[in-house]
Formats: C-alpha cells, sequence, structure tokens
C-alpha cells in the first residue's frame, strides 16, 4: 500500500507540474500542440524515477505496478472524476468552454494592445450581455480574438468595457493581427440543479424509464435463464442423437454478432413487410405494431434479447452439467427415482452455486444493456406524457445517452452526467440487494 501511494503521488506531482508548464507554454507559443502536456508528464515521471529509487531503495521492485496505475487513471478515475465534476456544472453543446464561433464579429485593436473596439454584437443590444458578463464593467470577463483567418484563438482577460470598447487586463501580445473577436461559450458551477430538474420531471423520464429498465433486465434474466436451463438439460443427454449439431445449431444467435442480427430482427417486425406478420396474416390474423406501439415495441425487445442471451445461459448449464457426479443419478436410478425427481432433487439445486453469479451479472449487463435498445428501437417509439429523450423503451442508459447526444443539437452533457450518478446509485442499490438475497455475503464470510 506503500508503493501504491508513493506511485500515485509520483503520478500526482507529475501531472501538476505538467499541466503547469503546458499552461506556461499555451501563454508564450499558442501553437503549441495540446499533446505537450504528456510530453511534459512524462518526462517529470522520468525525472522522478531515479530520484524516488534513491530515497526510497526498494521502490524499485514495485515498479511494475507503474502502467497498471496509469491505465487505472486515464480509463477509470478520470473518468469518473469528469463525470461527477460535470454532474454540478451547465455543461452542453453551448456552455462546452470553447469560443462561439457562429458570433464572431469584425474587431480592432489599439496600437498599445489594450483596447479592443467591437464592430457588433451579434444577437445582443450591448457588450456586457454578449459576453455574458457577471459584473457590470465586465471585470474578469474574457474575451476571444483571431487573425482575419480564425485559425488561432487567443483568450484575453477583460478589464472593463465602455461601448463598443473592451479594455483588457494585460496589452496583448500575440503574434497576429487581430481582425475577429467572439465571446467564450464558458460552463459554470450550478450545484444540484441538474439533480432538481431530473426530479422536478421523475414521472415524465425517471420513474417509467426506471421502472421498465428493472422489468427489462428482470425479465430478460428470468427468460434467458429458463431457455437456456431446459435446453441445456435436454442437450447434455448422451442418449440424444445429433446432440452436437443441435448445440452447433442453437449457438449461432450468440455467434453472429448483435448489430447484425437485431437488423435482421427489425425487418422481421416490419408492421407492413415483415416476415412475422405475412405469417399472422396467412393465418388469418391481424398485423402487429411490433415498433411502432409501446406495449409491443417492449415485447420485441425481450423477445430478440432472448434470441441473443439463451445460448450463453444453454453453453452455461452445460459447462455446469459437465461438474455433476454420474454416480448421483446412477444412484437415484436405482432407488427409482424418475428423470424429472432427478432434475428437480439433484440438477436444480446442484446448478444453484454455479448459476447464481451467472444470473446476478446478467442482471447488472442488462440494467445496462444499451446496444439492444439502440439497435433495436432507439428507445422508441413514443409515448405520451413522457420527455422526448424518455420514450417507451429506453433504459436509463439510453435516455442518458438521448439527453448527451440526440437532444435536437443542444446536448447536455451536465444533465447526462447526473443521470449517470443516478445511474451508479441505483445500480449499487439494485446489487447489493441482489447479493444480500443470493447470500453471497454470507458464503464470502465462510
Amino acid at each position: 500500500m506503500l508503493a501504491v501511494l508513493i506511485l500515485a503521488v509520483m503520478m500526482g506531482g507529475a501531472t501538476l507540474i505538467g499541466w503547469l508548464l503546458s499552461g506556461l507554454t499555451a501563454r508564450f507559443y499558442p501553437e503549441a500542440p495540446p499533446y505537450m502536456i504528456l510530453i511534459y508528464v512524462v518526462g517529470v515521471l522520468l525525472v522522478m524515477l531515479p530520484i524516488v529509487q534513491r530515497v526510497f531503495p526498494w521502490m524499485i521492485n514495485w515498479y511494475y505496478l507503474f502502467p497498471a496505475l496509469v491505465f487505472l487513471a486515464a480509463f477509470t478515475i478520470l473518468p469518473i472524476v469528469l463525470t461527477v465534476n460535470y454532474a454540478f456544472t451547465n455543461y452542453n453543446a453551448v456552455n462546452s468552454g470553447n469560443p462561439d464561433s457562429a458570433l464572431r464579429t469584425t474587431a480592432s485593436i489599439s496600437p498599445d494592445g489594450r483596447v479592443v473596439t467591437l464592430a457588433e454584437t451579434p444577437q445582443s443590444e450591448s457588450v456586457q450581455q454578449y459576453l455574458r458578463c457577471e459584473t457590470p464593467d465586465c471585470a474578469g470577463a474574457t474575451l476571444v480574438l483571431f487573425d482575419d483567418q480564425a485559425s488561432v484563438p487567443y483568450k484575453t482577460r477583460v478589464a472593463g468595457v465602455d461601448g463598443l470598447q473592451v479594455t483588457l487586463a494585460a496589452p496583448f501580445t500575440g503574434p497576429i493581427d487581430v481582425e475577429r473577436a467572439t465571446r467564450l461559450n464558458s460552463y459554470t458551477y450550478v450545484g444540484l440543479e441538474n439533480f432538481r430538474e431530473i426530479f422536478s420531471k421523475a414521472s415524465r423520464a425517471l420513474i417509467p424509464v426506471f421502472i421498465w429498465t428493472v422489468v427489462f433486465a428482470f425479465s430478460t434474466v428470468i427468460i434467458n435463464a429458463l431457455a437456456g436451463l431446459i435446453l441445456g438439460i435436454l442437450l447434455y443427454n448422451k442418449n440424444l442423437k445429433g446432440r452436437n449439431i443441435y448445440r452447433t445449431l442453437l449457438f449461432l444467435p450468440w455467434a453472429i454478432p448483435a448489430v447484425i442480427s437485431v437488423q435482421m430482427w427489425v425487418a422481421l417486425f416490419n408492421q407492413q413487410f415483415g416476415i412475422v406478420n405475412k405469417g399472422l396474416g396467412l393465418l388469418g390474423l391481424a398485423a402487429v405494431p411490433w415498433l411502432g406501439d409501446p406495449l409491443w415495441a417492449k415485447v420485441s425487445v425481450l423477445v430478440v434479447n432472448l434470441w441473443l442471451g439463451f445460448p450463453y445461459m444453454m453453453t452455461a448449464t452445460i459447462s455446469a452439467l459437465s461438474t455433476i457426479n454420474e454416480d448421483l443419478y446412477e444412484a437415484a436410478s436405482i432407488d427409482g427415482a424418475s428423470r424429472w425427481q432427478q432434475i428437480t432433487n439433484i440438477t436444480l439445486p446442484l446448478l444453484r452455486t454455479s448459476f447464481t453469479p451467472i444470473l446476478l451479472s446478467g442482471f447488472a449487463f442488462n440494467f445496462n444493456n444499451f446496444g439492444i435498445i439502440y439497435l433495436l428501437t432507439q428507445g422508441g417509439p413514443d409515448q405520451v406524457g413522457r420527455e422526448a429523450t424518455a420514450r417507451s423503451t429506453d433504459i436509463l442508459l439510453s435516455w442518458g445517452y438521448n439527453t448527451a447526444f440526440a437532444s435536437s443539437g443542444g446536448q447536455n452533457f451536465a444533465l447526462a452526467s447526473a443521470i449517470a450518478l443516478i445511474i451508479f446509485f441505483l445500480t449499487l442499490a439494485i446489487s447489493l440487494v441482489n447479493f444480500k438475497a443470493a447470500g453471497v455475503f454470507e458464503e464470502a464470510r465462510k
């Protein structure tokens, strides 16, 4: 633990120093590439390694953990930190922290580089409104300057405003002739505002989506487990002729990429031209709006997920059955037990230990099974009284995705991050309940 702590401090220190050095570089050399921070961090680490080894000679035996900690920090810790951070901001497609390219205006700068004169304030009545100033004199606001090509932005700090003239806090010394200017669409911390918005619309989004997510995950696990269990027991019968052929055929849905098979199901469920409704028509039955009705769309999701998921459960059943001693069945047969009695008294009890973690992991996977929803229904169809981002078959994860990336061009990444945090706590709570109900904690204590 001490070695991990020292390595973590080294990484944190190197990152901080690299960030400071990259900031200085960007100030004096604005054209510097963004990846300079990585070069600085690696360079600082290379200097730190021999120094730390000299102070703690035993640390050389623990340097092998460094790549693991780097990957952990880059792909796990950093995304979590950013998600939590954005959940308390107003970060979205507009408030992105980038210059507003749509509202650039012609500008000129005084010879001393202190005063920038704007030609106009697009879509605003004043410079204060244009720059979204928090104070009347705009002190501390940011003005972004460009050359005629608007290729490289230069951020400057504002000291004051007089009409269309903007006084800078420090003379502009950038290597360009200022021809254009714009505002910075910065984002700010809004506290719990995103969570208030989510819970204020709970009846139109959070509650129905959460209920369907639980129903979808629970139903999928139960249906797939039953189908896989029945088929696994049937195909494990050594007296069944051609069982390897049956296994291969039933394994195909799992082997075919879901992107392909789900699109096939979209065509099969087409209300007008799909084979399923064509077959129902031959039987004299009316066409079913498989993907056009909220209820039938849910049924379609469960059916397709059964097609995709039962081979895994079947394979797991066959693998678990191979671990059961055949002598138990022979002894039961001698005692006069029927095949059904052998299944209920030997097979199922012995499969419980193997199936418990599979079912729990299956529930957790389907609780966040974004792929099937996105590929089959895209969360639709629409349902009266629902938010546009939380339609009839949307689960929590697809609701967050719609909020972040498909909100009619106004992607609300902050609100999606808040949804992600809610999903995390809900998933954690449900997992703890599942583990408790399955007795996992008791088994661990033993």
